[in-house]
């Protein structure tokens, strides 16, 4: 019960809040990665039709490398946004005692975003497009508490973690109605929680939810109020135990 109350709250926190910036940040990535050799893969998305394609490597026993590519593509009748964003990262991780992990990455990200917005009747009011530039730190946590979720009379494993990742985005070339117009940055803080239920073997279904604050006050580069995304992971090649 309590994880289904859980969903019902992070549906109504996603209903009430709305974003008009340029930027529709990527989930952070928690491949949670234990050996040489381990790879995790992940497909996400949310309501707002977010989707983030994602994997991750370990190079060495503590070296590991990551990217992502996200895409929004909606028209509706008073605005049509595109979003087209990549990342790439690499850091450290390392298994801690009780099967925790710890991940602590840095990298860079760049795309593009456009937004139409239009009356009623459908003239365009106004237009707005430009590139974007991020650089990210982000420290991944997998915490000690584990639980089993019952359903339908199985056993389905279930694991927590937390993630802070810490985000500077700069908006470039940025033009109001095609015409050039400063751009402008932002400092973005996005602290989550991620739920992990084991369904068949290496695949997982996971839940991200908590918050995006932008540090500047931004007309362009916004934050959402409230994160939510649902997706599959799989980890292939770790080390036994939840993470």
């Amino acid at each position: 019960m309590l994880l289904f109350a859980r969903f019902l709250v992070l549906l109504l926190l996603l209903g009430l809040s709305s974003c008009a910036s340029l930027y529709f940040p990527p989930p952070p990535q928690v491949p949670l990665l234990t050996q040489q050799g381990e790879f995790s893969g992940g497909i996400h998305s949310n309501f707002g039709g977010n989707t983030s394609l994602q994997g991750a490597y370990a190079v060495t026993n503590g070296l590991g490398v990551m990217g992502s590519a996200s895409f929004l593509h909606r028209n509706k009748p008073k605005k049509a946004e595109n979003f087209d964003f990549f990342e790439a990262g690499a850091g450290y991780f390392t298994r801690l005692p009780d099967q925790r992990v710890l991940e602590i990455y840095g990298g860079y990200g760049l795309g593009s975003s456009d937004r139409t917005d239009r009356t009623r009747e459908g003239v365009v009011e106004q237009r707005q497009e430009g590139n974007l530039n991020k650089l990210f730190l982000q420290v991944n946590y997998s915490a000690k508490k584990h639980q089993t979720l019952h359903l339908f009379g199985n056993h389905f494993p279930l694991s927590y973690g937390t993630a802070l990742r810490l985000s500077h985005v700069e908006l470039s070339n940025f033009k109001l109605d095609g015409v050039a117009t400063r751009g402008e940055d932002n400092i973005f803080l996005e602290p989550i929680t991620f739920s992990r239920v084991q369904v068949l073997g290496p695949v997982q279904l996971q839940l991200i939810s908590g918050g995006n604050f932008g540090l500047k006050h931004r007309k362009y580069l916004r934050a959402a109020n409230a994160v939510f995304q649902l997706g599959v992971v799989v980890n292939l090649g770790g080390q036994e135990g939840r993470r």
